[in-house]
C-alpha cells in the first residue's frame, strides 16, 4: 500500500469514528508530503472535517482545490447538512449548477433532504424535476429522498402518489410513508401500510415500529398497539434496552389510558429516556393521580442520567395550571430558576399561564413586567388571562402596549382581546378591534373571531343582530358559534330565536348533550313544559348523558375532588351540615332563595332544593369551611370546576361572600368568577 492510500484510509477512519485530533495530524502529513492538491485526499479531508463539525476547515480545503469533482461538492453539502445548515447545502447546490460538474444520486438525495428539513416544497419539487430529467428519479436513495421530502413539507398526497408508482420499495420507503400518514393524522392509513408491508415480506425496523405506535396513540387503538407489543416480544425485541421503542410503547399505553401497562413497560426499561418519563408523568396527571405524577417527577429530578428539559417543565406546569395547583406551581417555578432549561421561553410562558389559571393575576403581571423574555405568545397569554378574570380594560391596555412595543399580534392575540372585551361587555372596543382584524390582510379571520362578536351582542341582548352577523359572514358557521347564540337566548329568555337555533343544533350536532340541556332549559324557564318534556325524552331515547360536574379544592397542598351528590369524603356529614347552616344564614340575612329552575323539573320542590345543595362546587366550598380555611387566615377560597357554574350556585356563592366577608374565586369552564361582598366580577353574565 502506497503512502497516498494509507493517508486516505486513515482519513476515512477518522471520519467514521469522529477522530478530529488524528484527522488534523493526517492533514498535516498530507501537506508535508506535497499532496495538498490531491483530489482524492482533499475529498477525504472535506468529509472528515464535515463529519467532525469543522465546516470552516472543510470550506477552506474546498476553496483551495484547483480541481473539484462531484464527490467534492457532495461531501461539502453533506457537511453543511449534518451541521444543521440546510440552507448552506442548497446554496452550494445552486453554486454547483454553474461549475459544469453534474450532480449524482447522492448530491440529489442530500439536497432533497435539505429541502425537507427547511419545509421548502418548491425547492424540493425543482430538484425532483432535475432527477427525472437526469434519469436518477428511480435510484433507491433518490426516490426515498423525494418521498421523504414531500412528507416533511406536508405534501402527503404527493408523497402517496410517488409511493404508488415507485418500482421498488425498501424499509426506508415504507417508514417514510407510514411516518407521513401518522404526522398528518391519518393513523388508519398508517396501520394499513404497516400491515401491507409485512404481507409483502418487508421486516419492520425500529423506526417503523415507533411511527406505527404513534399512529396507535393518535387513534387510541389499544388493540393494534398491544398486538405490536406482543409481536416485539415474540421477535425477541428487548424493550429494556430499546429505549426509543419503549418510549413509544409507554406513550401509546398512556394515550390509550392503560396506565398499568405503561408503568409495566416503563419499569422494564434500563435506560429510560425523557419521552418515557414525560409521557408517564402526564398520563398520571391527566387521570387525576397527581400524587403518583409528582412522585415520578421527583424521581426524574433525582436521576443523574437526565437533565429535565423545557418540554417536561412546560408540560408539568400545564398540568398544575389545568388543576390550579398553586403550591406545586410555585415550587416548580422555583425549580426552573435553578436549571438551564428553565430559561426557555416556552417554560416562561407556561409559568405565566399557571399563575393566571390559578387566579394569581398580580403574580403573573409582576413576572411579566420583570422580564424581557417575551414573545407574542407571552402577550397573548396575559391578554387571555385578564379577559378570563373579567379585567377587560387591562387586557385592552396590554394589547395597545404590545403594539407600541412593535410586537405584531396574530390571529390568536386578536381572539384573546376580542374575548376579553366580550367578557367585560366593552362593546365599542370590541367592535373597533374586530374592524381592525377585518382590514388586516396578514391575518386570516376565523369563525371563533365572529363568535366573540356574537357573544358580545348576546350579552347586550342584541340577539337579532347577533344572528344576522352569523347569517351574513362569509365563513361557514360551526357548532360553537350557534351554541354561543343559544346560550345568549337562554340568558335573555329569547324563545323564538332559541327554538330556531336549538332545533338546528339538534340536527347538526345531535349527539351533544349540551344542546339538549340548553334548549330544554330555555323551554322550561319560559314555561313551555310540553316542549321541554319532548326534548328531554329525545335526550333519554338517544341514550345521552350530561358530562358529570366535578369541582376541586386544594387544602394543605392536597387536592380534593367532588362530583354532584358525592358522599365519598369522610367529612361528608360535616360538609352537609355546614352548607345547611350557611344556607340558613344567607336566607335570613340577605333573602337567598334556591334557584329551583336549575334543578330537575320532574321531582318535588323539596327534592329539588336537596339536589342543588349537593352540587360539586358547594361541596368543595363546604370542605374548605369544615377544614377551617378562614380560621387559618385565608380570606380567599379558590374553587375550580370542569363545567359552567349553575345559576343557583352562583347566587349562593355571592351571598356567602357577603355574609362571611370573604373572597371566593371560582374558575369554571368559561371564565373566573370573583365573588366579593355579594357581587361577582362576571356581572351575572357567563
Amino acid at each position: 500500500m502506497n503512502e497516498r492510500q494509507r493517508l486516505a484510509n486513515l482519513l476515512r477512519n477518522c471520519s467514521k469514528n469522529l477522530l478530529l485530533r488524528e484527522g488534523l495530524q493526517a492533514h498535516g502529513s498530507v501537506m508535508r508530503m506535497g499532496l495538498g492538491f490531491d483530489l482524492m485526499l482533499n475529498n477525504d479531508l472535506i468529509d472528515m472535517y464535515g463529519k467532525c463539525g469543522r465546516m470552516g476547515s472543510a470550506r477552506e480545503v474546498f476553496d483551495r482545490m484547483p480541481e473539484r469533482n462531484v464527490v467534492s461538492w457532495t461531501a461539502l453539502m453533506c457537511g453543511y447538512l449534518n451541521s444543521g445548515n440546510a440552507k448552506g447545502s442548497l446554496s452550494l447546490f445552486s453554486e454547483m449548477g454553474f461549475s459544469g460538474v453534474k450532480p449524482n444520486e447522492y448530491t440529489f438525495s442530500t439536497n432533497l433532504k435539505a429541502s425537507g428539513i427547511l419545509g421548502i416544497a418548491d425547492n424540493g419539487m425543482q430538484i425532483h424535476s432535475m432527477c427525472v430529467k437526469s434519469g436518477y428519479e428511480w435510484a433507491a436513495v433518490v426516490s426515498n429522498a423525494i418521498l421523504d421530502m414531500y412528507v416533511k413539507c406536508g405534501r402527503v398526497s404527493e408523497a402517496s402518489r410517488m409511493f404508488s408508482v415507485m418500482p421498488a420499495k425498501n424499509v426506508i420507503t415504507w417508514n417514510a410513508m407510514i411516518a407521513g400518514c401518522t404526522v398528518e393524522g391519518n393513523g388508519e392509513k398508517a396501520l394499513v401500510l404497516f400491515r401491507k408491508m409485512q404481507e409483502l415480506g418487508e421486516v419492520p425496523d425500529e423506526y417503523t415500529i415507533t411511527s406505527t405506535l404513534k399512529a396507535c396513540s393518535g387513534l387510541g387503538a389499544i388493540r393494534q398497539g398491544s398486538q405490536i407489543h406482543s409481536s416485539l416480544i415474540t421477535r425477541g425485541f428487548l424493550c429494556s434496552v430499546r429505549t426509543i421503542i419503549a418510549g413509544a410503547l409507554v406513550d401509546m399505553y398512556v394515550k390509550c389510558r392503560h396506565l398499568t401497562e405503561a408503568q409495566r413497560v416503563f419499569d422494564q426499561v434500563e435506560q429510560k429516556n425523557l419521552i418515557s418519563w414525560s409521557a408517564l408523568i402526564l398520563g398520571y396527571a391527566q387521570e387525576c393521580n397527581l400524587t403518583q405524577a409528582l412522585e415520578l417527577f421527583r424521581q426524574l429530578r433525582a436521576s443523574v442520567c437526565h437533565q429535565v428539559d423545557g418540554f417536561v417543565l412546560s408540560s408539568l406546569m400545564g398540568v398544575f395550571a389545568d388543576f390550579a395547583l398553586v403550591e406545586q406551581g410555585r415550587q416548580m417555578h422555583a425549580f426552573t430558576t435553578k436549571i438551564p432549561s428553565g430559561l426557555d421561553i416556552s417554560v416562561f410562558n407556561s409559568i405565566l399561564d399557571m399563575y393566571l389559571k390559578c387566579g394569581l393575576t398580580d403574580e403573573a403581571e409582576r413576572l411579566f413586567d420583570e422580564t424581557q423574555l417575551r414573545n407574542v405568545i407571552s402577550w397573548t397569554i396575559m391578554i387571555t388571562g385578564f379577559g378570563k378574570h373579567g379585567l377587560g380594560k387591562k387586557a385592552v391596555h396590554l394589547f395597545n402596549q404590545m403594539q407600541s412595543a412593535e410586537i405584531e399580534p396574530d390571529g390568536v392575540t386578536y381572539l384573546a382581546v376580542l374575548s376579553a372585551c366580550s367578557h367585560s361587555g366593552l362593546i365599542q372596543e370590541c367592535q373597533e378591534y374586530f374592524s381592525r382584524l377585518c382590514h388586516d390582510k396578514r391575518i386570516k379571520q376565523t369563525v371563533e373571531h365572529y363568535a366573540c362578536m356574537v357573544d358580545l351582542l348576546g350579552r347586550a341582548g342584541r340577539l337579532k343582530e347577533a344572528k344576522n352577523l352569523i347569517d351574513s359572514m362569509l365563513l361557514k358557521p360551526n357548532i360553537g358559534i350557534w351554541q354561543t347564540l343559544l346560550s345568549a337566548c337562554r340568558v335573555h329568555g329569547e324563545v323564538e330565536i332559541g327554538r330556531e337555533v336549538g332545533e338546528m343544533l339538534l340536527r347538526l350536532d345531535g349527539d351533544n348533550p349540551v344542546n339538549y340541556v340548553m334548549l330544554s332549559n330555555i323551554y322550561a324557564e319560559a314555561g313551555y313544559w310540553k316542549e321541554c318534556e319532548r326534548i328531554r325524552k329525545l335526550f333519554k331515547r338517544k341514550g345521552l348523558k350530561k358530562d358529570a360536574g366535578r369541582s376541586w379544592v386544594e387544602i394543605d397542598k392536597e387536592v380534593f375532588f367532588f362530583y354532584n351528590g358525592d358522599k365519598s369524603h369522610p367529612l361528608t356529614e360535616k360538609i352537609h351540615q355546614v352548607l345547611k347552616e350557611m344556607e340558613n344564614r344567607i336566607k335570613s340575612e340577605i333573602g337567598y332563595v334556591h334557584g329551583v329552575r336549575f334543578a330537575l323539573h320532574d321531582v318535588e320542590e323539596e327534592s329539588k332544593e336537596e339536589s342543588l345543595r349537593v352540587h360539586s362546587e358547594k361541596l368543595a366550598i363546604g370542605l374548605a369551611l369544615v377544614c377551617g380555611e378562614l380560621e387559618k387566615g385565608n380570606r380567599t377560597i379558590r374553587i375550580f370546576k370542569n363545567l359552567r357554574v349553575c345559576g343557583d350556585c352562583h347566587a349562593f356563592i355571592k351571598g356567602l361572600s357577603k355574609v362571611l366577608k370573604v373572597v371566593i374565586l371560582v374558575r369554571d369552564a368559561n371564565r373566573f368568577h370573583k365573588f366579593e361582598d355579594g357581587v361577582c366580577s362576571c356581572g351575572d353574565y357567563w
